[in-house]
């Protein structure tokens, strides 16, 4: 019974919203340029799906991309700064640094890198700088949080420190590395959506697109509508990262 009272309170006060959000348009009379009723965006969704289902096909893939390239990148770095504090030392502040720089604001930059009839590329790179981070900083996390007396354990056997990395470290780590890839997926999914926003071009017609689109036209039935499959889109990839962590936490209890 708990478990479906859970299920359905999201849903009850989703439905609640959107009444009061419908009550409101058709009392008030606000212009649908400028808040269209719940009706109208559905209206809008439902007649721009083979359009909006292709866009944010193209938005996740870009974000499924770069969330597999760094994670690959943070684990490998991350492995490496267990095996050499001095190298956590040099990299932790160049880390922070692309940390805290705006996507936006390297976003020109990366796309004159990429090249101009290569918009696509310039979109998953800076995917992959935002996402970086936060699998990067979990998994170092967890690498230093290994159990102290089973790291005594490794000294008295004489482990090597590639050994204490890859046996007790780094399994230390995997809650907190799933933790990093389930921050760093949204992360992923937002960064995609801004390099498209910052591209300014049809090359990449990702759900960014879409809206950049519809705002021109002043469609706000249809940005919602985007938005509302974003949204969709970001809480299905967190639900599926949710059940990679349940597997990999069961490992790492039963390992």
């Amino acid at each position: 019974m708990k478990r479906v009272v859970d299920a359905l309170a999201p849903a009850a006060l989703i439905l609640l919203l959107l009444a009061g959000w419908e009550a409101a348009c058709r009392l008030t009379g606000v212009p649908a340029y400028f808040l269209p009723p719940p009706s109208k965006v559905m209206l809008a969704a439902a007649s721009g799906l083979t359009v909006l289902v292709p866009a944010a096909w193209n938005t996740l893939s870009v974000a499924l991309v770069a969330l597999v390239l760094a994670a690959g990148a943070a684990l490998a770095l991350a492995l490496l700064v267990g095996l050499s504090p001095l190298l956590e030392r040099a990299v932790r502040p160049l880390a922070s640094a692309l940390q805290v720089t705006p996507v936006v604001a390297v976003a020109p930059l990366i796309l004159i890198w990429a090249g101009i009839d290569h918009p696509e590329r310039a979109v998953i790179a800076l995917a992959v700088l935002v996402a970086f981070f936060p699998i990067f900083s979990g998994t170092v996390t967890g690498i230093r949080s290994a159990d102290p007396d089973l790291e005594r354990l490794f000294d008295l056997y004489g482990a090597s420190r590639l050994q204490r990395v890859l046996r007790l470290r780094l399994p230390a780590a995997v809650p907190f590395l799933m933790e990093g890839l389930k921050v760093g997926a949204g992360l992923a999914i937002i960064g995609a959506v801004v390099a498209e926003f910052a591209a300014g071009s049809g090359g990449v017609r990702g759900l960014a697109w879409q809206i950049l689109d519809a705002g021109n036209k002043l469609q706000t039935d249809r940005m919602i509508a985007a938005l509302v499959v974003l949204a969709v889109m970001g809480v299905a990839v967190h639900a599926g990262l949710e059940r990679l962590e349940g597997a990999g936490l069961r490992w790492w209890r039963g390992r």
